[in-house]
């Protein structure tokens, strides 16, 4: 403010300074409510993929058990709502605190503040409950309701905000976003979370699925997989392009702000850094989707579009950590190799007999950590350097000529998320697993929870209140008789 006031001052007539000050003070205002715009719309895309969350999951697993996965990701947003509100949103942002939890604004207290909206909460609860919304796909179809809640609640009240604060907030341990003492000289470039909410979620419902076995049926006498298909593709394929549409929230959003200018005067600034990260992340995601198309094809002799769908989704959640410091042409092998981490990580699912209904853990653990380590490799100075400031060391990718500093960082991220996730979230399962509130009965598991714990089946194939149904009256096929000769 100080600058822009001095630079306009000398163009202005009689009280040049008070004219200066209030012309400069109308331009920040102007600039945080356009952040601010920004930010929250940003919020609103994010918050639109718990439909594409929900369609996928529903549309993934047996009809059975629809409505029961479709309420788990009710309330995931519902339960996550509350905690991260009370403790999450403090626990990653609460500064001034320490590397390794954040200490102030519980319920949101002192916001908004100079360095913090109302915004900033809603957009990053966001993130939280999608990570929680990872986690419910690993353990669809034979977990007992009451372990969605707790779950749910622990991880978007504790476990995510302290990885988020580690890697997000301005003092977190292992942040690129610090002032000085950075990890390895660098800090961790994690963007939008690649490794903070895919590899969170995923190594939660890796433990999940892990503790509660498979599903009855997933695998048979001898061992061999036997395929539980989902019931509906049509639902599948509409979530993964609401997944898609949300997607251009969570990483251009994730810039905070469009407003910044890099050069002023110039065409160049913030705006195009966004639309770049929107270009990389289409590139990567539709990369990954053919590369899945054609392997699948090559192994299988099928043209899947589950497998499609996934395979997009898993070259997202890759691109997500570099997505704004990586050029275009890098995001293609970005999606490239994610495609063949998913293939991978599907195989030896079904060899170790890991049954994921959503293949869920493969595709947010497996390809967020292949996008953690190949934003190590592929950043841009250029773009590191804008993104990040240049106060901070130069680091950048390996294959960029950045040296090995800043892949180093991204190891060191997989590793303690990797750790910490483990320790917390598996104990976790593993209490509610020891006090028989992880996984349903046999026979809830046979009959579909849908029928058992939930009222009834979520589609109605009669209308309860036709006459000709309450008197025993049932619908016949209509049979075709010749026509009578005319008289």
């Amino acid at each position: 403010m100080a600058t822009c006031s001095a630079d306009l001052a000398p163009l202005l007539g009689p009280n040049a300074t008070q004219a200066a000050d209030y012309i400069c003070n109308k331009f920040s205002d102007a600039s945080y409510a356009v952040d601010n715009t920004y930010l929250l719309f940003s919020a609103y895309l994010v918050f639109s993929m718990q439909l594409g969350f929900a369609m996928l999951c529903a549309g993934s697993v047996r009809a059975k058990n629809t409505m029961n996965i479709m309420l788990t990701n009710v309330l995931d947003a519902a339960t996550g709502g509350l905690f991260y509100y009370l403790f999450g949103f403090a626990f990653a942002f609460g500064s001034p605190s320490n590397g390794f939890i954040g200490r102030h604004n519980f319920a949101l207290k002192s916001i908004p503040s100079s360095a913090l909206d109302y915004s900033n909460f809603l957009y990053q609860w966001a993130f939280a409950i999608a990570a929680a919304g990872i986690t419910s796909g690993s353990i669809a179809e034979r977990t007992q309701f009451v372990a969605y809640l707790i779950y749910s609640s622990f991880l978007t009240g504790f476990v995510y905000p302290v990885v988020s604060h580690w890697f997000w907030a301005t003092d977190g341990w292992g942040s690129a976003f610090r002032t000085d003492d950075f990890l390895f000289g660098s800090g961790v470039i994690d963007f939008a979370g690649s490794g903070v909410v895919h590899i969170v979620g995923g190594v939660a419902g890796l433990w999940g699925a892990l503790i509660e076995g498979p599903r009855i049926g997933r695998f048979d006498s001898s061992g061999r997989p036997v395929s539980l298909r989902g019931h509906s593709a049509t639902l599948v394929v509409l979530g993964t392009f609401m997944l898609w549409f949300g997607w251009y929230g969570f990483n251009p959003g994730s810039f905070n702000k469009i407003s910044p200018v890099y050069t002023s005067g110039d065409y160049y600034g913030q705006w195009s850094a966004v639309g770049r990260t929107a270009v990389t992340t289409t590139l990567a995601g539709c990369t990954a989707a053919l590369t899945t198309l054609f392997g699948k094809r090559i192994l299988t002799g099928h043209w899947n579009v589950t497998d499609v769908c996934n395979g997009l989704l898993g070259g997202f959640a890759a691109i997500t950590s570099g997505c704004s410091v990586v050029e275009p042409w890098a995001a293609i092998i970005c999606g490239f190799v994610a495609a063949l981490v998913l293939i991978g990580c599907n195989m030896l699912a079904e060899r170790v007999k890991f049954d994921d209904p959503l293949e869920a853990a493969q595709l947010h653990g497996g390809c967020g950590a292949w996008g953690v380590l190949f934003t190590g490799l592929f950043a841009s100075e250029k773009y590191v350097k804008q993104v990040y400031g240049t106060t901070r060391p130069a680091r950048y990718g390996l294959f960029m000529g950045g040296g090995g500093k800043l892949l180093a960082a991204q190891i060191i991220q997989i590793l303690v998320i990797v750790g910490w996730v483990s320790a917390t979230m598996g104990t976790l399962f593993y209490i509610l697993h020891k006090f028989g509130l992880l996984r349903i009965s046999v026979e809830d598991e046979m009959a579909g929870m849908d029928l058992t714990r939930h009222g009834g089946s979520a589609y109605v194939y009669h209308d309860d209140d036709d006459e000709s149904d309450k008197h025993g009256i049932q619908m016949r096929k209509i049979e075709s008789h010749p026509t009578p000769p005319s008289v």
